[in-house]
């Protein structure tokens, strides 16, 4: 079982041929050993524990964490040999993150353990020829390695540490900084091509910064392993006042840096962060973005809003069924509204409105209850805003993605827990809109919040986005659309894998 003697190390590493920097320094110095050896790993679809079988000892080790700039810290949980005990084998399948197979002995032998993992379906066994050259730099084990995975082959430098900062330094030393750091569970798989590639994408809005993540296959399939929106209010003043407030650029910093670390956490291979309408407008949008830099290591990269209705399109058209007539897609956000246009598939005009449901709530102060008149009066001086939508032919069929869109959907539902596979494809026609406005006039904030399908964190922003949306419809010359759950973060995805 594991050796408790052994202290657990910070590591980081890179695959690839293009080494040329690494490979200089590591030249000018003498080794400190070298190494051949033929190895089998155990690869995981559902873990990245680095599981592999030399000279007869099983060895596992599991991440234990991973810092703010991206340092995996591994310990080692079993050192067996063979036959190996059923507790040994159950803690293989388990640190697996795999179903444990019925055990009717007390111990296996090399080819029993074998047949055990062949038969799990989310296991994988491969054959490795390494050549292993190490080093010492500064107090740092350092290994440049050819992994040859016949017929794919590769090469690898690994820098291990009980100390992050010294590991942080070799690689900078050694010309590797603003690579990725990929263990080696995840560089086997991508090199034989087992499992998918992981992602993670987050989406600064105005109103909210949405977390989605999952994993990519190499049949081009797509599957989600987290979604979920936390409400920051980063526009908060900022259509009066023009600038972001520091206290909404401190909430939004805290939520992005915690995504990223869940990213990390996950193992991602690529983490995606993009801003939208909210730090398009702002000057200031540099103090959110040198934050986030500065925190985490990541960078929000801010794109236009046509980019944003294109990303939205992509995620639209692929999750719904919309026949192939003429479509628009709508995704009104806190501080812009995306327009697209086009058929599936193809896309002729897109667009971006700087109104979202956080700016007509501060225009028209719509935070609690109002009256009818005042509900009039921004419903007319919506159209006004969105007079780019006039003298247009009523689409086939119109999608609205986005927090308003999702809650409206929800709340026409009733649902007290959000449930996605409810409220992606939900059709809302102006009644049910009219309905809801209503509804939100009528009340208060605290009223709004006992509204039972509606996140507590749009209470105040709901009664402007329904409005929004009821004018885009009136617009379109629609009686209806159908809600996406999927939006920006889905489509990101689609277009960069």
């Amino acid at each position: 079982m594991a050796d408790e003697k052994v202290v657990p190390r910070w590591e980081w590493r890179t695959f690839g041929d293009d080494l040329e920097t690494a490979e200089r320094v590591l030249g000018s110095l003498e080794t400190t050993g070298v190494e051949d050896s033929d190895e089998f790993y155990v690869l995981s679809d559902n873990d990245d524990a680095s599981t592999k079988l030399r000279g007869g000892v099983m060895d596992m080790k599991r991440l234990e964490r991973v810092s703010d700039e991206g340092l995996e810290l591994w310990r080692p949980v079993m050192k067996a040999s063979f036959p190996m005990s059923a507790d040994e084998v159950r803690t293989l399948f388990t640190g697996l993150e795999v179903a444990v197979p019925v055990l009717d002995r007390t111990e296996y032998d090399l080819l029993e353990l074998r047949d055990l993992v062949i038969a799990a379906p989310e296991l994988h066994i491969v054959g490795l020829h390494k050549h292993r050259v190490r080093y010492r730099v500064d107090e740092c084990m350092v290994e440049l390695s050819d992994f040859d995975a016949h017929p794919q082959r590769t090469r690898t430098v690994a820098i291990e540490s009980p100390d992050p900062a010294l590991v942080l330094a070799t690689v900078r030393k050694l010309g590797l900084v603003g690579r990725r750091n990929t263990n080696v569970a995840r560089g086997l798989k991508t090199l034989v091509g087992v499992g998918g590639v992981r992602y993670a994408v987050i989406d600064v809005g105005t109103n909210s910064v949405k977390y989605n993540q999952g994993e990519r296959f190499a049949d081009g399939t797509f599957h989600t392993t987290a979604d979920r929106a936390d409400v920051t209010r980063l526009g908060e003043g900022l259509d009066g006042s023009g600038r972001l407030g520091a206290e909404p650029i401190a909430r939004t910093v805290e939520a992005i840096v915690g995504m990223v670390d869940e990213a990390r956490q996950a193992g991602a291979d690529h983490i995606y962060a993009v801003g939208t309408a909210g730090l398009r407008a702002a000057p200031n949008r540099d103090d959110l973005i040198e934050a986030v830099r500065e925190r985490c290591g990541m960078t929000v990269e801010v794109i236009s809003g046509e980019e944003e209705a294109r990303l939205a399109y992509l995620a639209a058209t692929a999750a719904l069924s919309v026949g192939s007539g003429n479509l628009v897609v709508f995704d009104s956000g806190g501080g812009s509204s995306q327009f697209t246009f086009g058929r599936p598939g193809a896309i002729e005009e897109q667009f971006s409105v700087d109104l979202g449901a956080v700016r007509v709530t501060e225009r028209y102060d719509l935070v609690g209850a109002v009256s009818e008149d005042v509900v009039e009066t921004a419903l007319n001086a919506i159209a006004g805003d969105l007079a780019r939508l006039d003298g247009r032919a009523s689409p086939d069929a119109i999608i609205g993605m986005g927090g308003t869109a999702t809650n409206l959907a929800s709340v026409k539902h009733g649902l007290r827990e959000y449930d996605s596979e409810v409220v992606h494809g939900t059709v809302l026609d102006t009644a049910e809109l009219d309905r809801q406005i209503e509804l939100y006039r009528t009340r208060d904030v605290e009223g709004r919040r006992r509204v039972v399908g509606l996140q507590p964190a749009r209470a105040e922003v709901i009664l402007g986005g329904a409005c929004l949306v009821r004018t885009i419809l009136t617009k379109l010359g629609r009686q209806s659309f159908t809600v996406s759950d999927r939006g920006l973060r889905h489509g990101v995805p689609l277009a960069r894998l």
